[in-house]
């Protein structure tokens, strides 16, 4: 069984290895020779590649070296993630860009040295699924086999089915054999990429990662201390806020004493006045009784 998968992908890798108009008809006729064999029904199943899977899976024989830099690299983002600073992430991030930025624009060269023009479109694909490979380990390995049938997304978060993007199961973990360069020569505007291994990269993460925790443990120092400072101006505001209570209570408590006071100050103003009608009507009467008297002795002297 072991046999068959080995020669299953070994056939697999030459037919993917063709120009994309080739494909087909050199599937069938491989399928037509294994007739009668139990190769003949998988091989005639294996799925033509989109255009930017298949330039894909050329860069990954043309370009192998390039291609396995971008893997490496990717790998080694994988690994360091965890115990990078922030700063430090959004640079290897921005260098991640640059670097399948430059991988994309060589598989357009590789391609139009096979008479096929990438697109705009094709070549957004082929760069996502650089930049899968480098984020996602199983779609680094589905992009290293060159037997994408299909482009790939991934964002590093959610989990990618990255079996679906090839033509067989196995592949994952299978590795395309590389081809020579279609030209003697390289374009001029060929990248040259090259991961060079530090030696001191793990004491320069240690590093970082202490530099983050003295930083991160600083800040956590100055938010403690705005913390006390602000909980000593809540308790000052709050024994403000009692006092300006007990006074607001005790104004209210005298406002209630006063307004009584007036009230019983109007029902005596009240009895007041009542009295002070009844005297004047009673001096109105003797004013009266005096002006008649007054009349009656003028008639009698005269």
């Amino acid at each position: 069984m072991a046999d068959a998968t080995g020669e299953l992908l070994a056939i697999a890798d030459e037919l993917y290895a063709l120009d994309l108009a080739e494909f087909t008809p050199a599937r069938d006729a491989r399928a037509k020779e294994l007739k009668g064999t139990d190769l003949a029904k998988p091989v005639k199943s294996l799925r033509k590649p989109s255009t930017a899977a298949w330039v894909v899976n050329l860069l990954v024989r043309h370009e192998t070296e390039q291609v396995d830099q971008v893997l490496a690299v990717g790998a080694a983002l994988r690994a360091a993630q965890a115990s990078m600073s922030a700063d430090e992430l959004r640079t290897l991030t921005k260098q991640r860009r640059q670097l399948t930025a430059a991988v994309t624009s060589q598989a357009r060269a590789v391609a139009k040295e096979r008479g096929v023009r990438v697109t705009d479109a094709v070549a957004d694909q082929v760069a996502a699924t650089l930049t899968a490979a480098m984020v996602d380990e199983g779609c680094a390995k589905a992009v290293r086999s060159g037997l994408l049938v299909t482009t790939i997304e991934a964002t590093g978060v959610d989990e990618v089915d990255a079996g679906a993007a090839v033509a067989l199961p196995e592949a994952l973990g299978f590795a395309a054999v590389p081809r020579a360069s279609v030209t003697a020569a390289p374009p001029p505007s060929r990248p040259q990429l090259e991961v060079v291994p530090d030696p001191e990269a793990d004491l320069k993460v240690r590093r970082a990662a202490e530099a983050e925790l003295a930083r991160a443990e600083a800040e956590l120092a100055d938010a403690q201390t705005g913390l006390d400072e602000a909980g000593e101006e809540v308790s000052r505001l709050e024994a403000r806020g009692l006092q300006l209570q007990a006074e607001i209570d005790e104004l209210r408590s005298r406002i209630a004493e006063l307004e009584e006071e007036h009230d019983a100050l109007d029902e005596e103003l009240a009895e007041a006045e009542d009295t002070r009608d009844e005297a004047r009507a009673s001096l109105d009467d003797l004013t009266r009784a005096r002006d008649a008297a007054r009349d009656a002795l003028d008639r009698l002297s005269g």
